[in-house]
């Protein structure tokens, strides 16, 4: 008989996990996947589809693990998913496909796809078929001697790189780090992305003829005109690196980063470990101003680097951005949550460190332009938080780099590239996706936006 709950994903222990960096979830073990498989009705119509994305055939992959077909599963998975390993892990599945499934009322609650999908990566990783697709390579096609540069090496450019090397286009990836990943490698922690799976997906992709170049900074050691005298058409996959503040008085003392800096120095430069080169001040008390994913993962990392961690948003709960997992495991794990609170000015002491936060309480107006009930401040409400450190996950815009050196190339007010929906710029021969063009946005939305730059590239050679 089938189970009409969906089967949750195993997890480490809230007061294990909150003492170590190692993956939370568990995985689903074969018994749970195929168990979880059958709660899927194969709907004609695949609801679910419409809020993937990629495309994904979801009721087909998971009809092949209902069989125990795996190899099956894993073709239709990849055909369309070139980062299905990564996706399963940190997609928003509940706001995507999971969203559509007609399970998700009255027939306990949606398939648990996101779940699914990893547990079919993993198996295609751990057994030798992460290339094994519905679509076999074509390196000898007519796209030979074809070449493309790919700027980043993040979800984007990696779905792109992928999807043009399988045409047999030759493609050289240049990364500005000296590690490849994006923001995979440097803003995902190990704890909810392990960095051997990011390595086995760029290694898969070299694989495919791909090469790697990193320390390269385009707009600074290489530029677009350069490549686009080497290359036949460079595709921009920066992502979304600049930071942005709260612009309060007190934001340059010492004990302040952004989330990106502090979360770099962890995950790229591993500063939870001792004898790092790059350390990180171990804050006692620590506030984390945001509430998205990036927010969730500073304040998770601070509390598993020994702090008390206080997350502060000025909007309530019902409206936080963070996947719902995230949020539940920060709960779980200790971060307290002060919603409905916007910080006012960031205090220091003699020495010009941290030592708390004046903020104001808030209340729930009317909706704003993103539909969203603006917050309000409540006159005369201000108070004090003591604390020793501040992570500030305010949201990032593009780096400037690549605007500054290209000036032909159009962009918007925001800093990012302005293209048509392929990725298409307004320089010939020059295509952008991900969080370059949109702002910082999700992996799967990066690696779509990937998919089609490079669909649009083999169209214009035709």
């Amino acid at each position: 008989m089938v189970k009409t709950e969906r089967h949750e994903m195993p997890a480490q222990a809230a007061e294990i996990r909150k003492h170590n960096f190692n993956e939370v979830a568990l995985g689903y073990t074969a018994e749970l996947a195929k168990e979880e498989a059958e709660r899927c009705l194969g709907c004609k119509n695949s609801p679910c589809m419409a809020g993937c994305p990629v495309g994904v055939r979801i009721p087909d992959f998971i009809a092949r693990v209902k069989v125990g077909d795996m190899e099956g599963a894993v073709k239709i998975l990849n055909t369309d998913n070139n980062l299905s390993a990564i996706c399963g892990r940190v997609c928003p599945q509940e706001s995507q496909c999971e969203k559509y499934c007609v399970r998700k009322l009255n027939l306990g609650g949606s398939v648990a796809i996101g779940n699914l999908e990893r547990y079919v990566a993993d198996y295609a990783l751990a057994n030798g078929l992460e290339n094994l697709c519905e679509s076999e390579c074509n390196k000898a096609g007519k796209y030979e001697g074809r070449s493309v540069a790919v700027i980043g090496s993040g979800p984007a450019s990696l779905s792109c790189a992928s999807d043009l090397a399988r045409a047999g286009v030759k493609v050289v990836m240049y990364e500005a780090l000296h590690k490849a990943g994006g923001v995979l490698v440097y803003g995902i922690p190990e704890f909810r992305l392990p960095k051997s799976i990011v390595q086995k997906v760029v290694d898969n992709v070299k694989s495919l003829g791909v090469d790697l170049e990193t320390d390269v900074v385009c707009g600074k050691t290489v530029f677009i005109d350069e490549l686009l005298f080497e290359h036949d058409a460079v595709f921009i996959g920066t992502g979304a690196g600049l930071p942005s503040f709260l612009r309060i008085k007190g934001e340059n003392l010492n004990g302040v980063y952004s989330a990106n800096e502090y979360l770099t120095r962890v995950n790229l430069m591993k500063a939870y470990k001792d004898g790092a080169i790059t350390p990180i001040l171990h804050g006692k008390k620590v506030v984390v101003v945001g509430a998205g994913n990036v927010a969730m993962d500073a304040a998770r990392t601070a509390l598993r680097l020994g702090a008390e961690v206080n997350l502060v948003y000025r909007r309530s709960r019902a409206e936080m951005p963070a996947r719902e997992d995230e949020i539940v495991h920060a709960e779980e794990e200790g971060v307290v949550f002060d919603l409905l609170r916007n910080p006012v000015e960031i205090l220091g002491d003699e020495n010009g460190r941290v030592k708390g936060m004046r903020v104001i309480k808030m209340e729930l107006g009317e909706p704003d332009a993103s539909g969203r009930r603006s917050p309000v401040p409540i006159e005369g409400s201000e108070f004090e938080i003591e604390c020793d450190e501040v992570i500030v996950a305010l949201g990032t815009t593009p780096n400037p780099l690549i605007k500054n050196s290209m000036p032909s190339l159009e962009t918007s007010k925001r800093g990012t590239i302005v293209a048509d929906e392929c990725g298409r710029t307004s320089v010939k021969g020059v295509y952008v996706g991900g969080d370059a063009m949109t702002g910082a946005a999700t992996v799967i939305l990066a690696m779509g936006a990937g998919k089609k730059a490079a669909k649009a590239i083999l169209e214009d050679f035709d």
